[in-house]
C-alpha cells in the first residue's frame, strides 16, 4: 500500500509518498481501508517545527470501510462504513485505528463530510462547551474559514449565539463566512474587531493571541484551541477578569468518552437537518499530500482539505 511520511523538518516538499506493507491491527484496533482523509494545520506544523522523532508519522482523521477487526473488539465487523482518529500514518490507502476512537458512519453521509465531522466538528463544538455559553452570548471565531472554524461559526448560530463575528486573514473571504451564518467579518490587521464578544474561540494562537484577548467584553472567555502557542499578559486577564482556558479533543475523548458520543450525535443530527454545512475546499489525490499541506499553510482554504486515496 501507499503511504506518506517525511525523513527531514522542513516545508510540504519533504513529504514523500512511498511502499509498505499493510499494517495488522492488535487488541483493540481496526484496520480501515481509507476513503477520505483529514489534513489538519497541526500536521502541517508539526513537519515544519519538528521535536517529534524521525522518519515522521502524520496522524489525522480517517473514514472508510473496517478491512481487518483486531483481537478482543466488539461492536465493529468487516465492511463496516465508520471514521476515526487516527495518531499514526493516517495519511496512508489503509491505517490502524483504536476502536475506541472509532465510531459508525450514519447511512446518507458520505465519508468526506465524516471526516470533518470526526475531528474537526467535535473540536469546533468542544471548544464551543467549554466556554460554557449562555443564551444571548456573542462569539468571535478566529480561523473561520478554515477546516475547524468554518464549522464553529454554524455550530454558535446553531447553538443559539446572539452575534457571531468570523475572524480571518483576508477580506476575499467575507463572502464564504457571511454564507455560514456571520454576522460580521474581520481581518486580524484591521484596526478594530468590532464591539467585544462575550466568548472567542481562537484556532490561531501566537503573535494573535493578544488580540484575541483584547476582543473580549469584561468577563469573556476564551478558549484555545490551537496549536500555535502564544503568551498572554496577566493583567489582561485580570482588567474585566477575563479568562482563558484550553481545549484538547484526545484528552476529553479520553476522559469523558459519553460526553464526546453526545457531541457526535449532536453533528450527525445538525448535519442531517441541514443546519450544518461541511465545506470542502479540495479533495486531492494521497499523492498530493504535499499541495494539500501548501494549501493550509498558505491560509488559502475555505472550508476543510481531503485526501483520497
Amino acid at each position: 500500500m501507499r503511504r506518506v511520511r517525511f525523513y527531514e523538518y522542513g516545508g510540504p516538499e519533504v513529504l514523500r509518498v512511498e511502499e509498505a506493507e499493510v499494517p495488522r491491527p492488535g487488541p483493540g484496533e481496526l484496520l480501515v481501508r481509507n476513503e477520505a482523509i483529514g489534513v489538519t494545520l497541526p500536521m502541517v506544523r508539526k513537519v515544519r517545527d519538528g521535536g517529534v522523532p524521525l522518519p515522521g508519522v502524520l496522524g489525522g482523521e480517517v473514514a472508510g470501510r473496517v478491512a481487518v477487526v483486531g483481537p478482543g473488539v466488539t461492536g465493529f465487523a468487516v465492511g463496516d462504513r465508520v471514521t476515526a482518529l487516527c495518531f499514526t500514518d493516517a495519511y496512508a490507502e489503509q491505517s490502524v485505528v483504536s476502536a475506541a476512537m472509532a465510531s459508525p458512519v450514519p447511512e446518507g453521509a458520505g465519508a468526506v463530510a465524516a471526516v470533518a465531522l470526526v475531528r474537526s466538528g467535535l473540536v469546533a463544538l468542544g471548544a464551543y462547551a467549554s466556554a460554557r455559553p449562555e443564551p444571548g452570548d456573542s462569539v468571535l471565531v478566529t480561523g473561520a474559514a478554515g477546516g475547524v472554524g468554518h464549522l464553529a461559526v454554524q455550530l454558535a448560530r446553531a447553538r443559539g449565539a446572539s452575534r457571531v463575528v468570523a475572524a480571518a486573514g483576508s477580506a476575499a473571504k467575507a463572502g464564504f463566512l457571511r454564507g455560514l451564518g456571520a454576522d460580521e467579518v474581520v481581518c486580524y490587521d484591521d484596526a478594530s474587531w468590532g464591539e467585544p464578544v462575550d466568548i472567542v474561540l481562537d484556532a490561531v494562537g501566537g503573535e494573535l493571541l493578544s488580540s484575541a484577548v483584547a476582543a473580549l467584553a469584561p468577563g469573556g472567555r476564551l478558549v484555545a484551541y490551537s496549536s500555535g502557542g502564544g503568551t498572554i499578559a496577566a493583567y489582561d486577564l485580570l482588567v474585566g477578569g477575563r479568562s482563558v482556558t484550553g481545549f484538547q479533543m484526545a484528552r476529553t475523548a479520553a476522559i469523558r468518552p459519553a460526553l464526546v458520543e453526545g457531541w457526535r450525535q449532536e453533528l450527525w443530527g445538525l448535519l442531517a437537518e441541514g443546519r450544518l454545512t461541511v465545506s470542502v475546499h479540495a479533495e486531492l489525490p494521497l499523492t498530493e499530500a504535499a499541495e494539500a499541506h501548501r494549501i493550509i499553510e498558505a491560509r488559502a482554504n475555505l472550508g476543510k482539505v481531503v485526501l483520497v486515496p
